[in-house]
């Protein structure tokens, strides 16, 4: 499980003093906890790997956003800082999908679903988030379950 691994990391970055690495699985458990004290406030208890792995993508987009602002501000060293946390972030999510792969997974969700338009793209994406968390960019894939509903 993940929450099994998030502590075993925390420790091994602790013996290592890896103080970077310490503080981005610590910052992973925080917004865990956060999240799961949510989901107990909705009265669901903890959250699903699925959340997790939805969560990790999250908070990797907001560190690639963060240091591409910085970048932009010319604070490379801040910029640095955030490449690196998405970095650790990005380690405990499972392989990502090539782009064959994701076009396949598509095609298989669109069929599986049986959508035949735009207005399904809410389905098919919910499909792919299910059978799929964690190994494929959503953003990315969005904009191609749209070229493919709309016949691209």
């Amino acid at each position: 499980m993940l929450r099994e691994r998030f502590t075993t990391a925390m420790k091994e970055a602790m013996k290592a003093g890896d103080k970077s690495r310490l503080s981005a699985v610590r910052l992973i458990q925080a917004k865990l906890k956060d999240k799961d004290i949510e989901a107990r406030g909705a009265g669901r208890g903890e959250s699903s790997e699925e959340e997790i792995l939805a969560l990790l993508q999250k908070e990797i987009k907001q560190r690639q956003e963060s240091a591409a602002i910085y970048e932009q501000a010319g604070r490379p060293e801040l910029a640095a800082q955030e490449k690196a946390e998405a970095e650790v972030i990005a380690s405990f999510l499972p392989a990502q999908l090539s782009d064959d792969e994701m076009a396949a997974a598509i095609k298989a969700a669109i069929a599986e679903t049986g959508a035949a338009g735009m207005k399904d793209m809410g389905k098919v994406i919910g499909h792919l988030k299910g059978r799929h968390a964690g190994q494929m960019d959503f953003a990315k894939a969005s904009g191609l379950v749209k070229a493919q509903l709309s016949g691209g």
